[in-house]
């Protein structure tokens, strides 16, 4: 596989699992502890490795997001906990449930290796939110928690790389939702209020923007070379399989 390859069949479970933490309840409750909204906790939580800055720088870092949203946010946090304190509790959140949803998995072992070379390789320019989170310090704890960590990590790869090929394409990022697959519901998630644009002509730049962040994102496989590569993408496909296995 060559890494435009590995990226491009990696980036739909990478994204599935990198955030699959936050949608634990235990997670959720978490931010009633620090006496914020869910939403605040969840912005701040991706967000707040940058440290205390404007709405508007984290908007612009996050992208995706509708600013408006982002502001509602990030200020109903900040005005009761300081924005790395989150991030901080977002990062134990995801080492508690790589702890308890990973550790004991078939190669998880071998998966953090696997994920802290891609990691460790991604290419940070232009990806403010990705370099700051890669900064964090990560407490010891089980090889579950590190492959959380690491899963998180690329997931924001991934989203970095595709904000910068969604603007290079000419959409913005709106218009990047409402041609991905949850069309206007994704944007109603991501805080977009309709109207919204037609759809019909987005689609064929959403498709050159989506092989755009493959390539973007390739260097972090290219440090793993065909093989690995490879390994990587079967251990990830394994991954969610157990997790999302009927009970």
């Amino acid at each position: 596989m060559t890494p435009e390859q590995i990226a491009a069949a990696s980036k739909p479970v990478v994204l599935d699992l990198g955030d699959m933490f936050t949608r634990c309840l235990t997670t959720i409750r978490r931010a009633r502890l620090l006496g914020i909204p869910g939403w605040a906790f969840y912005v701040t939580g991706r967000a707040g490795a940058l440290g205390d800055v404007r709405a508007e720088t984290v908007a612009a870092a996050l992208g995706f997001l509708a600013p408006d949203a982002v502001a509602d946010g990030w200020d109903a946090a900040r005005r009761v906990v300081p924005p790395v304190e989150v991030a901080a509790a977002t990062l134990d959140e995801c080492c508690r449930w790589g702890d308890e949803q990973l550790d004991g998995l078939p190669g998880t072992g071998r998966l953090t290796t696997l994920l802290g070379h891609a990691v460790d390789a991604a290419d940070a320019s232009g990806m403010p939110l990705f370099a700051a989170l890669r900064a964090m310090p990560v407490p010891a704890r089980t090889a579950g928690a590190r492959a959380a960590v690491g899963l998180r990590l690329l997931r924001e790869h991934f989203t970095g790389a595709h904000l910068i090929a969604v603007r290079a394409s000419g959409m913005s990022p709106l218009e990047a939702v409402l041609a991905g697959p949850e069309g206007e519901a994704g944007a109603a998630a991501c805080g977009w209020s309709p109207p919204y644009p037609p759809v019909g002509p987005l689609v064929r730049r959403r498709l050159w923007a989506e092989a755009v962040t493959d390539r973007l994102a390739s260097p972090a496989f290219a440090a793993l070379g065909p093989a690995d590569g490879a390994e990587l993408v079967e251990l990830l496909t394994a991954t969610r399989a157990h997790l999302t296995a009927p009970d």
